[in-house]
């Protein structure tokens, strides 16, 4: 007799290649319209699925965990972060959650390393000039910018992302700093000429640029805060392709509109997709629809990590990459 296949419920709308290969191996719901899930309809979900795939936009709290029925037994998120999980009450059910680490440390990399670019050199405010026809031709002064070889570039959450971007910054000329819970080991920080700072507040107020690249847990939830942000210099950037948590917000737009810092790129927003009116106005701020992982190849690679944690976990073995600890 042909064993029953798990019912696996996904939220959101994955690459064809990665739902084809799901639909063989799993009895499963998928989601065509790409639309945001409910809380009605995530509970909906968890009372029903043996596994559930969530991402970055649907919440899995403590309520609707609460409504899960006795057969979900895994949470397969399609992502790296987990924030919007309640890992405590997934681990008092006995709910197993993976995520995808790994696959997009050089995709976000290469967007943060792009906003590092842009922000100083204006290249976003010059592409709207050039689009509006407002462009009267070439001028010595015009447009100025700032160059970014020889600064000091500061980097919150030395993970992976964190490496791989010291590593291209050092291309540029920039010198590394970082500031981790955590401090890496001597190898690597010889091999990123990366210099440690155990007080972030130290760090932030001699850095040139700062990139934001911690996941968010309760220790970095406004780690930038008002107080923190006000210790940067007056020509500092920030760029953040990681939490939009980790930055308070609305001090950020502040200080940009008073004109405190230099400028900012955000890929990240407090409550995407909606972007606060008051940062749209601004010129000195470069702003993404949270592309920072969006490759065709990272999403694909992303799908490939859920698959092979579903079905590892389904053959009865401890999935790869379960989620154990928050660090950054």
């Amino acid at each position: 007799m042909q064993q029953k296949k798990p019912l696996v419920v996904v939220t959101r709308k994955l690459p064809d290649a990665i739902e084809t290969r799901m639909m063989e191996l799993f009895d499963v719901t998928l989601n065509l319209n790409d639309t945001v899930q409910s809380k009605a309809e995530l509970i909906e979900a968890v009372q029903s699925a043996d596994i559930l795939v969530p991402t970055v936009t649907d919440r899995i709290d403590a309520s609707v965990l609460a409504q899960a029925g006795p057969n979900l037994r895994l949470i397969a998120n399609y992502g790296t972060g987990v924030d919007h999980i309640d890992l405590a009450s997934a681990r008092q059910r006995g709910i197993t959650v993976t995520n995808t680490p790994d696959v997009l440390t050089e995709d976000t990399a290469d967007m943060t390393m792009a906003l590092i670019l842009a922000v100083p050199r204006r290249l976003a405010e010059g592409e709207r000039v050039l689009r509006t026809g407002k462009w009267v031709g070439w001028s010595p002064t015009w447009m100025l910018g700032h160059r970014i070889y020889g600064k000091r570039l500061g980097i919150i959450g030395m993970g992976r992302i964190g490496q791989a971007l010291a590593r291209r910054a050092r291309g540029f000329g920039l010198s590394i700093h970082y500031h981790k819970r955590n401090r890496l080991h001597s190898d690597i920080e010889t091999e990123l000429e990366a210099t440690y700072w155990d007080s972030l507040d130290q760090m932030l107020a001699r850095v040139d640029i700062v990139s934001v690249n911690c996941p968010h847990t309760p220790a970095t939830s406004h780690h930038l805060s008002a107080r923190r942000l006000k210790l940067l210099q007056p020509h500092a950037y920030i760029d953040n392709t990681s939490r939009v948590e980790v930055i308070d917000e609305n001090a950020l737009t502040r200080m940009l509109r008073n004109g405190e810092i230099g400028g900012a790129g955000l890929d990240v927003f407090e409550h995407e997709p909606a972007v606060n009116p008051k940062l749209l106005e601004l010129d000195n701020v470069v702003l993404l629809p949270h592309l920072g992982s969006a490759t065709v190849e990272g999403r694909i690679d992303m799908g490939e990590k859920v698959l092979i944690n579903m079905k590892t976990f389904v053959d009865g073995h401890k999935p790869p990459d379960r989620v154990l600890v928050d660090t950054f």
